[in-house]
Protein backbone atom coordinates (compact mmCIF):
# COMPACT_ATOMS: atom_id res chain seq x y z
CA UNK A 1 0.00 0.00 0.00
CA UNK A 2 2.93 2.31 -0.98
CA UNK A 3 1.02 4.14 -3.84
CA UNK A 4 -1.76 6.23 -4.12
CA UNK A 5 -3.94 4.27 -6.72
CA UNK A 6 -6.75 6.38 -7.57
CA UNK A 7 -3.52 8.61 -9.84
CA UNK A 8 -2.10 7.53 -12.95
CA UNK A 9 1.35 8.05 -14.27
CA UNK A 10 0.91 11.46 -14.92
CA UNK A 11 -0.80 12.74 -11.89
CA UNK A 12 -4.44 12.68 -12.87
CA UNK A 13 -7.30 11.72 -10.83
CA UNK A 14 -9.11 8.57 -12.44
CA UNK A 15 -10.86 5.55 -11.24
CA UNK A 16 -9.27 2.40 -10.50
CA UNK A 17 -9.92 -0.56 -13.08
CA UNK A 18 -11.17 -3.44 -11.13
CA UNK A 19 -12.16 -5.43 -14.42
CA UNK A 20 -9.55 -8.02 -13.40
CA UNK A 21 -10.14 -8.28 -9.98
CA UNK A 22 -11.98 -11.35 -8.52
CA UNK A 23 -15.64 -11.20 -6.68
CA UNK A 24 -15.60 -11.29 -2.64
CA UNK A 25 -17.65 -10.86 0.21
CA UNK A 26 -16.84 -7.46 1.19
CA UNK A 27 -17.76 -5.68 4.86
CA UNK A 28 -16.66 -2.37 6.59
CA UNK A 29 -17.66 -1.03 10.04
CA UNK A 30 -17.08 2.74 10.55
CA UNK A 31 -18.68 4.99 13.27
CA UNK A 32 -18.47 8.35 14.58
CA UNK A 33 -20.00 10.81 17.56
CA UNK A 34 -22.31 13.91 18.04
CA UNK A 35 -21.76 15.51 21.17
CA UNK A 36 -24.94 17.13 22.29
CA UNK A 37 -26.26 19.22 25.61
CA UNK A 38 -27.40 16.17 27.77
CA UNK A 39 -31.51 17.73 27.80
CA UNK A 40 -31.04 17.22 23.73
CA UNK A 41 -30.11 13.84 23.96
CA UNK A 42 -33.10 13.55 26.63
CA UNK A 43 -35.59 15.03 23.90
CA UNK A 44 -34.11 12.64 21.17
CA UNK A 45 -35.10 9.47 23.48
CA UNK A 46 -38.42 11.02 24.57
CA UNK A 47 -39.29 11.87 20.44
CA UNK A 48 -39.57 15.32 21.55
CA UNK A 49 -38.39 17.01 18.58
CA UNK A 50 -40.67 19.16 15.82
CA UNK A 51 -39.29 17.55 13.39
CA UNK A 52 -40.03 13.75 14.47
CA UNK A 53 -38.53 10.68 15.77
CA UNK A 54 -34.88 11.59 15.13
CA UNK A 55 -32.94 8.25 15.14
CA UNK A 56 -35.61 6.61 12.56
CA UNK A 57 -34.75 9.41 10.16
CA UNK A 58 -30.78 8.94 10.69
CA UNK A 59 -31.29 4.88 10.36
CA UNK A 60 -33.04 6.09 6.84
CA UNK A 61 -30.62 8.36 6.24
CA UNK A 62 -27.47 6.30 6.80
CA UNK A 63 -28.98 3.68 4.27
CA UNK A 64 -29.30 6.15 1.74
CA UNK A 65 -26.03 7.76 2.45
CA UNK A 66 -24.35 4.11 1.91
CA UNK A 67 -26.54 4.09 -1.46
CA UNK A 68 -25.59 7.84 -2.80
CA UNK A 69 -21.96 7.35 -2.08
CA UNK A 70 -20.94 7.18 -5.63
CA UNK A 71 -23.04 9.94 -6.43
CA UNK A 72 -20.95 11.99 -4.06
CA UNK A 73 -17.63 10.78 -3.59
CA UNK A 74 -15.90 11.33 -7.52
CA UNK A 75 -14.14 7.98 -7.59
CA UNK A 76 -16.13 5.58 -6.04
CA UNK A 77 -17.99 2.96 -8.02
CA UNK A 78 -20.96 2.14 -7.80
CA UNK A 79 -21.76 -1.29 -6.04
CA UNK A 80 -24.58 -3.38 -5.26
CA UNK A 81 -24.63 -3.56 -1.27
CA UNK A 82 -25.97 -6.65 0.20
CA UNK A 83 -26.91 -4.71 3.68
CA UNK A 84 -26.62 -1.82 5.95
CA UNK A 85 -27.03 -1.85 9.55
CA UNK A 86 -27.06 0.65 11.63
CA UNK A 87 -26.40 1.19 15.60
CA UNK A 88 -27.25 4.14 17.65
CA UNK A 89 -25.69 4.37 21.53
CA UNK A 90 -25.47 6.85 24.13
CA UNK A 91 -22.42 8.42 25.16
CA UNK A 92 -21.69 8.07 29.06
CA UNK A 93 -23.20 10.84 31.00
CA UNK A 94 -26.01 11.90 27.75
CA UNK A 95 -23.29 13.94 26.28
CA UNK A 96 -24.30 12.30 23.23
CA UNK A 97 -24.65 9.38 20.98
CA UNK A 98 -22.63 6.92 18.76
CA UNK A 99 -23.23 5.93 15.25
CA UNK A 100 -22.21 2.93 13.70
CA UNK A 101 -22.21 1.41 10.47
CA UNK A 102 -21.65 -1.95 8.99
CA UNK A 103 -21.89 -2.12 5.11
CA UNK A 104 -21.70 -5.56 2.65
CA UNK A 105 -21.44 -6.36 -0.42
CA UNK A 106 -20.84 -8.93 -3.04
CA UNK A 107 -18.22 -7.26 -5.45
CA UNK A 108 -14.33 -6.45 -7.06
CA UNK A 109 -13.94 -3.30 -4.80
CA UNK A 110 -14.20 -2.20 -0.86
CA UNK A 111 -17.10 -0.75 0.78
CA UNK A 112 -15.17 1.33 3.33
CA UNK A 113 -16.43 4.58 1.37
CA UNK A 114 -20.28 3.47 1.96
CA UNK A 115 -19.89 2.96 5.47
CA UNK A 116 -17.75 6.06 6.15
CA UNK A 117 -20.67 8.08 4.19
CA UNK A 118 -23.66 6.20 5.87
CA UNK A 119 -21.97 7.37 9.24
CA UNK A 120 -21.70 11.03 8.18
CA UNK A 121 -25.22 10.90 7.11
CA UNK A 122 -26.56 9.79 9.86
CA UNK A 123 -24.57 12.05 11.87
CA UNK A 124 -26.14 14.92 10.02
CA UNK A 125 -29.08 14.05 9.76
CA UNK A 126 -29.24 13.75 13.58
CA UNK A 127 -27.80 17.67 13.48
CA UNK A 128 -30.13 18.89 11.33
CA UNK A 129 -33.08 17.56 13.40
CA UNK A 130 -31.64 18.75 16.70
CA UNK A 131 -30.31 22.05 15.91
CA UNK A 132 -33.03 23.91 16.26
CA UNK A 133 -32.69 23.59 20.21
CA UNK A 134 -28.84 22.47 20.06
CA UNK A 135 -26.50 24.91 17.91
CA UNK A 136 -23.59 23.72 20.04
CA UNK A 137 -23.67 19.91 18.70
CA UNK A 138 -20.27 18.92 17.53
CA UNK A 139 -19.54 15.93 14.80
CA UNK A 140 -16.09 14.11 15.82
CA UNK A 141 -14.81 11.04 15.05
CA UNK A 142 -15.43 9.64 11.96
CA UNK A 143 -13.47 6.64 11.69
CA UNK A 144 -13.31 3.55 9.82
CA UNK A 145 -13.30 0.48 12.63
CA UNK A 146 -12.91 -2.58 10.45
CA UNK A 147 -13.17 -3.81 6.96
CA UNK A 148 -13.16 -7.52 5.48
CA UNK A 149 -12.63 -9.17 2.45
CA UNK A 150 -11.07 -8.47 -0.99
CA UNK A 151 -6.72 -8.84 -2.04
CA UNK A 152 -5.72 -6.74 0.84
CA UNK A 153 -7.39 -8.92 3.38
CA UNK A 154 -8.58 -7.53 7.04
CA UNK A 155 -7.58 -4.67 8.93
CA UNK A 156 -9.08 -3.76 12.17
CA UNK A 157 -8.63 -0.66 14.21
CA UNK A 158 -6.34 -0.65 17.00
CA UNK A 159 -8.17 0.05 20.15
Amino acid sequence: MNKLTHFDESGRARMVDVSGKDESARVAVASGVIRMQPQTLRRIRADGLKKGNVLAVADVAAVMGAKKTPDLIPMCHPLMLSGVEVAFSELEGGAGMKVEVSVNCSGKTGVEMEALMAVSTALLTIYDMCKAVDRSMRITGLQLEEKRGGKSGDWVRDQ
